[in-house]
């Protein structure tokens, strides 16, 4: 039995528009994983960024620890020296003397 033409087409029609509507779900589908994992490797990179600045943090703690104790180990340094200056002028003088 032959459907009428106006029937056939309106059928062809729907079929159409099913496809296109199966093709868009398939293409949503795809855009959600993809966001999926954009938003995984966003997760990763937030906690890679929070780790580097903890890090950084460190680092930059230590650095101004060993500033400090470069100034203190420069000072003691140049006390010590003044001290062995000191002896070696006395102890001119009292070879001169």
């Amino acid at each position: 039995m032959k459907l009428p033409e106006r029937l056939q087409e309106a059928l062809s029609r729907m079929a159409s528009a099913i496809d296109q509507l199966e093709a868009a779900g398939e293409r949503l589908a795809m855009a959600d994983r993809v966001r999926a994992d954009l938003e995984d490797e966003l997760a990763v990179m937030q906690d890679d960024r929070a780790r580097l600045a903890v890090e950084l943090d460190g680092s930059l703690a230590r650095t101004r620890a060993l500033a400090l104790a470069n100034d203190d180990a420069r000072l003691a340094v140049e006390r010590a020296s003044a001290s062995v200056r000191a002896v070696m002028e006395a102890a001119a003088r009292d070879e001169d003397a």
